[in-house]
């Protein structure tokens, strides 16, 4: 490789390559931090650019997707798929549809994911897709035209040996069933292709639930691996997609205090706690209703604070859920100041890198998205397995497994990131997620 090595260099070969891709600079910038100071202990890496390739997606595939709306109107939307490495295992990742998709946050997602399918330990390769197509509004007919129209393009590029996506922001169970629909009708076959699929027809139990449950499950061992528990403490929580929810669920469940969850309008705080039969209310409109939390506001009288995050509520410990780069540096401050002991992300890089810094430097635990969130892909992959040994696990049993993957990665977050008796959680990640890949590309050869 030409050029010196150093995280400044580094980043601005990346920055040159990739220009006018801000969301994909912080998450390649957040990584290069932990993994130039590991390369340059470990040569091997750096002599066959490891780390350069892992940053190259394989493939980038765009494709236009033309449907009909319910007046006949003829609607055009851009698809895309970011195929960004199967050093380990076929491309696995979500595909998401909303009017803020474009290349530079597939591939940000997609980088990400590399990382992410790799802590789980699961044999997985990491993608990335969607469309800037926004669910929202249309009717379910006009849902169905657009996801048909989109698969028939995907199709050529996917397979249960190639490339398997799954859900994400504005793709639920309705999009992955027209979609899986539309692929069983084009290749005359019936395999694992997607991820996320109902139930009838080879979906896993506790899916929609498992990202949320498995950030509730990475805190608890963040937390007992400093002697603490999550029984009893203030939790604050934004989002309230699955994500949101289900962790919200377990933490409830886990005996802690859930004072908030939150939408684009604004958050809900409950003092107290929310309990369980009032979180059963809010999945119920934001799930099935798709309504906002305002109006449990006002049948509730709870607290509702609009055009507002909810950073500011003194707590514990804190779970972003909701999207990327919500938590500040103001916001992190406002955390520190009222005494968070501890961060989960939920969502994808949910913490601005100088957000990030503020954390750490006020003793902070911060687990990041790429290991706190990977309970999602965790079961997507037991899916896969289901779908490829034709049978299905029970609910105690998915539960089990995904608890256990959870504990593995937090426990090679702690095997790299430890260092005179501090454990830095986002550079552990980084480097346990690192090493897997990086060992497959080395034994390739240059490919």
């Amino acid at each position: 490789m030409n050029g010196e090595y150093t995280l400044e260099a580094f980043m601005e070969r990346i920055r040159q390559k990739n220009p006018g891709e801000p969301i994909f600079h912080q998450a390649v910038a957040e990584v290069a931090e932990s993994i130039i100071p590991f390369i340059r202990q470990h040569p091997k890496y750096q002599e066959e650019c490891i780390f350069e390739r892992m940053t190259e997606p394989d493939r980038i595939i765009s494709f236009r997707v033309a449907w009909e709306d319910d007046q006949g109107n003829i609607q055009l939307n851009r698809g895309y798929r970011v195929q960004f490495n199967n050093s380990i295992g076929p491309y696995k990742g979500g595909l998401r549809f909303h009017p803020s998709v474009n290349t530079d946050i597939l591939k940000f997602l997609g980088f990400e994911q590399t990382f992410k399918n790799s802590l789980t330990t699961l044999p997985m390769g990491a993608a990335k897709g969607g469309s800037d197509f926004d669910p929202k509004g249309k009717s379910d007919r006009e849902v169905m035209r657009f996801c048909k129209s989109f698969m028939s393009e995907l199709s050529h590029y996917i397979g249960h040996f190639t490339d398997i996506p799954a859900g994400d922001i504005g793709v639920g169970a309705r999009e992955i069933s027209y979609m899986f629909g539309e692929y069983k009708r084009l290749s005359h076959e019936f395999t694992g292709v997607l991820t996320g699929k109902s139930l009838e027809f080879g979906g896993s139990l506790i899916r929609k639930e498992a990202t949320g449950y498995g950030c509730a499950y990475f805190m608890e061992d963040m937390l007992k691996e400093h002697g603490a528990a999550i029984e009893g403490k203030s939790c604050v929580v934004s989002g309230s997609g699955n994500v949101a929810l289900y962790c919200a669920e377990k933490l409830i469940r886990l005996g802690g205090k859930v004072m908030t969850l939150s939408d684009s309008s604004g958050f809900i705080h409950v003092p107290g706690s929310i309990d369980e039969a009032m979180l059963e209310e809010i999945i119920e409109l934001k799930s099935v209703r798709r309504g906002r939390l305002s109006e449990l506001a006002d049948r509730k009288g709870c607290s509702y604070y609009a055009g507002m995050k909810p950073w500011g509520v003194p707590c514990e410990l804190a779970f972003p859920c909701a999207t990327e780069n919500e938590i500040t540096k103001s916001d992190a401050a406002l955390l520190a100041g009222n005494g968070c002991k501890a961060v989960a992300e939920g969502a994808n890089m949910p913490t601005t890198a100088e957000a990030i810094e503020v954390l750490k430097r006020s003793g902070i635990l911060v687990a990041p998205g790429k290991a706190s969130n990977a309970g999602g892909v965790a079961v997507s992959g037991l899916e896969m397995t289901q779908n490829s040994i034709r049978m299905a696990w029970g609910t105690e049993e998915l539960d089990v497994k995904l608890r256990t993957i959870m504990n593995r990665i937090h426990t090679q977050c702690v095997e790299y990131g430890k260092t005179d008796g501090y454990i830095d959680y986002v550079k552990g990640a980084n480097i346990a997620g690192f090493i897997k890949v990086a060992d497959a590309m080395l034994a390739y050869g240059i490919v």
